[in-house]
């Protein structure tokens, strides 16, 4: 977690995130480093996240919960992509507003960045979500993400993670690391 434009950290936290298909996803907090203000965050982030996983369908990139408009294509490296707007369906903080990059010959999405539909949080007055993903260990999941926040009285902080190391190639178990 870095606040402003701080090069250093404020804080650092290693966790470790299990997941199993469909809906299934565990946490554990493996180390902190600097402000525990950081490990509290994080712990937060990642219990939404857990349970956003039991809800299922509630908040998957479908049509169930967005409209998608076709904007462009693009070239990312030597991998052909499509650009869509994505409009939540209703007002959720697990709904993202925002783009999704999809690749044009295994519809994976590439990449999404947005802001919720909803805001998580009274603490936070804007808040604005990157995440990338890719193959690892076997399956798509999201190999990194960027949260900028603005939050009431603290002013602005980054959350960065990214994934460090899969457990086991074979495991759909890896580890994450989240500044």
């Amino acid at each position: 977690m870095f606040r402003g434009y701080d090069k250093q950290p404020t804080s650092e936290v290693i966790a470790q995130i299990n997941f199993v298909p469909p809906d299934m996803k565990t946490y554990k907090i493996i180390q902190t480093r600097g402000n525990s203000r950081g490990e509290k965050i994080v712990r937060e982030l990642l219990d939404r996240e857990t349970e956003s996983a039991k809800k299922g369908l509630g908040s998957e990139i479908t049509r169930a919960n967005y409209d998608f408009v076709f904007l462009r294509q693009e070239n990312f490296g030597v991998v052909p992509e499509y650009v869509l707007r994505i409009v939540p369906k209703r007002k959720d903080k697990y709904l993202l507003r925002g783009q999704i990059w999809v690749d044009e010959s295994t519809y994976r999405i590439r990449r999404i960045e947005g802001v919720p539909a909803k805001s998580p949080s009274l603490w936070i007055k804007g808040i604005h979500i990157t995440l990338q993903y890719a193959e690892l260990g076997g399956m798509w999941v999201p190999i990194s993400f960027d949260a900028i926040a603005t939050v009431r009285f603290l002013g602005e902080y980054t959350l960065a993670g990214v994934n460090i190391q899969a457990a086991d190639p074979l495991s759909p178990a890896a580890n994450s690391h989240t500044r």
